[in-house]
């Protein structure tokens, strides 16, 4: 019995980001955006090894006292929004945003540059991966709409605006947005995924069970059908030989018995999973239970022989397969053939196990007169195993069942 499927592993917190930086706060990604657009910013203001000249001329307040202030207010506000972003994004993405039009005061620009924005993209991309639709949202109007603010009181103001630099640093902010929504959108698609996977082991454990449950129920309420008819029609006459069908419907009552508790006491802790318990379930049946089961079969009045042909060790779903489909075809012989003997072969080749059990009795045995899973259970078990199934009439009358169930090339 299969226990519980374990619960999916926890997604990234980060998704899409290489492997040592997804492990850092998200604070400390956003601070680092903000550092290296500030290195920049003094960077192209100073003329390095090679240049002639600057790349951007420092405007009027840049080296100033009240413009390196405006800077340090300007950074505290930055690095205060990344403190507060993983337990308060919004109020972050305020700060991260306040300090980016702050600081484009003292660089004497007429837009907020792409280096001061760098934080308020990463800002961006991480609460569109990890926060919900709506707060991602709300995260990019606001970026936006102080965007279009800052150009807005420069324009009132009369001042010079950059309008076609703010629209690509607008364009950035949308970009950072999308890539945190489609990763936030694939990790919970990954996560559905797992959850269907669950829910798929779980159907399949419980209709292999079923299955369990319908051979075991079929074949004994057969056994117990002829032995009780037998009691009857010997309680009279032969009162020792219907004791001994009685006592063999009570064994086969309370086997069956036994095996639906292990059932559906493991069904229980698989529901609330725990599991089932170290040797609360009896060793799954295998091809070594079948002169067992012969021998039942040949109590209720049908007498079974078993050729072998070859025995070894098989893969215990083989074994399992291949003892279910002997016992479903000798209970369709006992319930519906109308014949009192039929014949099991079992050869254990080298690449495929092979079984054939065939009887003489009307040619109906695989198939009951009130319809019923038995052929169609026996079908799928040999598909599942990629093998060959066939069942029908025999041209001289009786049932024929056949299964060829390849051995793994590793047990070989």
């Amino acid at each position: 019995m299969a226990a519980a499927p374990s619960a999916p592993p926890p997604a990234r917190a980060f998704p899409l980001l290489p492997r040592p930086w997804w492990r850092m706060p998200p604070g400390w990604l956003a601070a680092l955006s903000w550092c290296a657009g500030a290195a920049f910013t003094f960077l192209i203001r100073t003329r390095l090894p090679g240049e002639s000249q600057a790349a951007v001329n420092a405007g009027v307040l840049f080296y100033r006292w009240d413009g390196l202030a405006t800077l340090t207010v300007a950074t505290a506000m930055a690095l205060s929004g990344c403190g507060l972003l993983a337990r308060r994004p919004l109020a972050a993405i305020g700060l991260l945003l306040a300090g980016a039009a702050t600081a484009s005061i003292a660089l004497s620009v007429g837009e907020i540059p792409m280096a001061q924005f760098l934080a308020v993209d990463v800002a961006l991309y991480l609460i569109a991966a990890t926060r919900p639709r709506r707060t991602g949202i709300t995260a990019l109007a606001m970026a936006l709409g102080v965007l279009a603010g800052y150009l807005a009181t420069r324009l009132l103001c009369g001042w010079e605006v950059g309008t076609s630099a703010e629209l690509a640093v607008a364009l950035t902010a949308v970009i950072a947005w999308l890539i945190g929504s489609s990763a936030r959108e694939a990790r919970e698609h990954a996560r559905q995924v797992r959850e269907q996977a669950a829910v798929q082991a779980v159907t399949a454990e419980r209709l292999r069970i079923a299955r369990e449950l319908h051979d075991m129920v079929a074949h004994t309420i057969g056994i117990v059908a002829l032995q009780a008819g037998a009691a009857r029609r010997v309680i009279d006459t032969q009162p020792a030989r219907a004791r001994e069908a009685l006592g063999a419907v009570e064994e086969a009552g309370r086997e069956t018995l036994a095996g639906l508790r292990r059932m559906l006491g493991a069904l229980r802790q698989t529901e609330h999973g725990t599991g089932p318990e170290p040797g609360s379930l009896a060793p799954a049946a295998g091809l070594a239970d079948v002169d067992r089961l012969a021998a039942a079969a040949t109590a209720a009045g049908v007498r079974v022989d078993v050729r072998w042909r070859g025995r070894r060790p098989l893969p215990p779903e083989i074994e399992l397969s291949a003892f279910r489909i002997v016992q479903e075809s000798v209970t369709n012989v006992v319930r519906h053939a109308g014949t009192g003997s039929c014949r099991v072969s079992i050869d254990c080749g080298a690449e495929v196990l092979a079984i054939e059990v065939v009887d003489g009795g009307r040619g109906g045995s695989g198939v009951p007169s009130g319809g019923g899973y038995g052929l169609a259970g026996m079908r799928e078990r040999v598909g599942l195993l990629r093998g060959e199934f066939s069942a029908g009439p025999r041209p001289g009358g009786g049932f024929r069942v056949a299964a060829l169930l390849p051995v793994p090339a590793a047990v070989r």
